[in-house]
């Protein structure tokens, strides 16, 4: 049987997993075990990784030409296609922050057209671990701290890639610390796993995400790789998920015949672990062929499942970079801009400010590209604009200076209507962890390659197209190092700057580059507008401009909350070998203290004001409907973000916020909105019995525009 009778077979009417097993039963032991791993060797596989090779080409799997089983082809993407010079988008966390799922499946029908264009037909774009502690290094990938907003974020763009290639959502599950993530026991309960860890993930599965990728840490007791209960039980028996599941990078699983049995399909990305073990385990009776069979077949019945997406003419490399691509960055670069303060100085406010004005831009960042983390998600994209740039192209008179003399830096500020102030983080400080781990895991490693694997793989990367490497990536081959971030405040000289700043100008932005929460109480007091703007892209400094001269108005909102100091947030231990991971963080964990933030979740502020004027909530038969109006008070159009939580009738739970829309509001008008809460997001875990439990009793459903709106409007309802 060739994989061209089985797509036939299939769109017939014929069960994908059916014509898949008919297909499996047709490969010779050896073909069937090939697919199990990626194609390529570990020891060369690592060496081309070290020079840059992960933004060279795609990981292959589970390729059988005998049958004609195309296999699949894994690149990475969560803020852009990895493989080539494609476009960068701004990172995930600031696109949680738009709180858009319509403009958030539009990027990912973006990025998948690159992906697909660049020769992918798989992609890890799909991160959704929850922001727990705002020192997590991979904050940036992820779209904040709320399984609610995460799910619903996540799905729009598991829609936007699944039009172009099969979308992989990650790192299933608990994976919240970076440093420790290879060697970490995560500990958490049966209500904690269900209600606040594993939302997200069975949403986008609900959407049809093709493939889900295992974490490295160990949840209560096993590694995620080999986890019976999340895999077989959770993933598989509970949430009936039918695509494949694949390990995440060289340690992702330690046991080949345990992630086998557990029902991890694919272990990424070389022959590494299975290729030596799996035979000797199968020689042992430790795992059985059927299983390998089970394996193979889940694999093969999704590619059938995506047969006509994957059969279609992928796009022309043109598309890569194009014009209306650049424009989608620069929107979504505007649209997650958070602003965070705005007052007035001489008794005007300080933002908007006019382009006739004349600007100083402070500090090195403002001269500098500045994506993000410098691991799996970078990407190598070659016409990427500073925020200086940016300001330069929009206002008629700027000056920089770096900042590093602080005398030097406070006369240009002088000499100007107004500072703009450039400061936070980059790859260095935070981002996916690339260092040192537990010495033990070498002996993971198989003794060499085999011969034929490697030369089959030189001569691939022999032929490979050259990727060029930009001029902002001048740094050290391979990733970043990266990590957990050691502070949640600015560094000092940022914080010097900032002071000798507004001392000589009081007319100061501080525009903040960062993935997560930035502590800025020791300063923000003395400063009249601050703006949080990411990593915002390929077209940052655009955005930014967009921003600050008024064109855009700022319509995003945080997806996380800052608190006043680090105490008030939960315990974080980037060397931690153990965790507990209870049901309380982020807003949740603030109320719970009686600690005011900052900026609480979902705050942010525009050029307009707005307020809920009206809200009802009605029940139906499969759940809640709450409509609101919302009033713009103010003299411009803009757009403002309605959420709806729920405080459920058991004290032991944390709020939920179980439904937002971003809504559209004309200058001294009314818009109204919808929102719809199934009951099934009320619903509780049942430790004892294991299943959901669907509401009952008294629920106060809380209409606002942030987590800590002292204007919200509350109705009790009974379920």
């Amino acid at each position: 049987m060739h994989f061209d009778d089985a797509t036939r077979a299939v769109r017939s009417g014929e069960a994908p997993m059916t014509v898949a097993r008919r297909l499996v039963a047709h490969m010779t032991p050896q073909e069937r075990l090939w697919c199990l791993d990626g194609d390529g060797p570990i020891w060369a596989g690592l060496e081309f990784m070290g020079q840059g090779g992960y933004y060279k080409d795609t990981f292959s799997a589970a390729v059988v030409e005998r049958v004609g089983l195309g296999g699949v082809h894994f690149a990475d993407g969560p803020r852009g296609c990895v493989v080539g010079n494609s476009t960068a988008f701004a990172v995930s966390m600031a696109r949680g922050a738009t709180w858009d799922p319509d403009l958030e499946e539009r990027v990912g029908e973006v990025i998948g057209r690159e992906l697909r264009a660049a020769g992918a037909n798989l992609t890890g774009a799909v991160c959704v671990n929850l922001l727990r502690h705002p020192a997590w290094g991979r904050a940036q990938e992820t779209y904040g701290e709320d399984p609610h907003h995460v799910a619903e974020m996540g799905a729009a763009f598991t829609r936007g890639l699944q039009r172009n290639v099969m979308a992989c959502v990650k790192h299933f599950a608990c994976n919240s610390m970076e440093n420790a993530r290879f060697s970490v026991d995560v500990s958490v309960d049966e209500v904690a796993l269900h209600e606040v860890y594993l939302p997200h993930f069975r949403r986008i599965v609900q959407e049809g995400v093709a493939a889900v990728m295992t974490a490295y840490n160990s949840v209560n007791g096993q590694w995620c790789g080999e986890n019976q209960h999340l895999i077989a039980d959770v993933l598989r028996g509970e949430w009936g998920f039918e695509g494949f599941v694949i390990s995440d990078w060289i340690f992702g699983l330690r046991d080949a015949a345990k992630s086998l049995s557990a029902g991890l399909d694919i272990e990424m990305p070389y022959r590494m672990i299975r290729y030596p073990n799996l035979p000797l385990a199968l020689e042992a009776g430790e795992v059985s062929w059927a299983e390998v069979d089970e394996a193979v077949a889940r694999v093969v019945a999704t590619l059938l499942r995506f047969g006509d997406l994957l059969a279609a003419d992928a796009p022309s490399l043109t598309v890569v970079g194009s014009d209306p691509h650049r424009r989608l960055a620069r929107d979504v670069a505007g649209r997650s801009i958070v602003l965070l303060r705005n007052e007035p100085v001489g008794g005007a406010r300080v933002l908007p400010m006019q382009t006739d004005l004349s600007l100083a831009v402070l500090g090195h960042l403002a001269d500098s590209v500045n994506l993000g983390d410098g691991g799996s998600s970078d990407v190598w994209d070659t016409d990427c604009h500073t925020a200086l740039a940016g300001l330069t192209e929009r206002y008629s008179s700027v000056a920089h200076d770096d900042g590093s003399d602080l005398d030097r830096a406070s006369a240009v500020a002088r000499g100007a209507d107004a500072a703009v102030v450039v400061v936070g983080y980059t790859y260095l400080d935070e981002g996916e962890y690339i260092g040192r781990t537990d010495p033990s895991l070498g002996a993971l490693f198989p003794a060499g390659d085999e011969p034929e694997v490697a030369d089959r793989f030189a001569r691939r990367i022999s032929q490979l197209a050259p990727v060029e490497t930009p001029d902002w990536r001048r740094r050290p081959r391979g990733f970043a190092v990266g990590g957990d971030r050691s502070s949640l405040r600015l560094h000092e000289a940022d914080v010097a700057l900032i002071r000798a700043v507004v001392a000589a100008n009081p007319r100061t932005v501080v525009v903040i580059q960062a993935g997560s929460a930035v502590i800025v109480d020791e300063w923000a007091s003395s400063v009249p507008a601050i703006v949080q703007s990411w990593y915002g892209g390929c077209r940052a400094g655009e955005g930014l401009a967009d921003v600050l001269c008024g064109d855009v108005n700022p319509s995003g909102r945080l997806a996380f909350s800052v608190p006043t100091d680090e105490s008030h947030l939960p315990a974080f231990d980037a060397a931690a070998t153990e965790f507990v991971y209870d049901r309380w963080h982020g807003w949740w964990h603030l109320a719970r203290h009686g600690h005011q933030p900052r900026f609480a979740f979902g705050f942010g502020l525009s050029y307009t004001s707005f307020e809920i004027v009206d809200s009802h909530v009605q029940r139906g038969a499969d759940g809640l409907v709450v409509r609101a109006r919302v009033a713009n008070t103010g003299a411009r159009d803009g757009a403002d973000v309605v959420q709806v939580y729920a405080e459920l009738p058991a004290a032991d739970r944390p709020p939920r916020l179980v439904g937002f829309a971003r809504v559209e509001v004309p200058a001294a008008g009314e818009a109204e909105v919808e929102v719809e809460v199934p009951f099934d997001r009320l619903a509780l875990r049942d430790p004892l019995a294991g299943a959901w439990v669907q509401p009952n009793g008294r629920h106060i459903i809380c209409v606002a525009r942030n987590a800590a709106d002292g204007a919200a409007h509350l109705h009790h309802v009974d379920i």
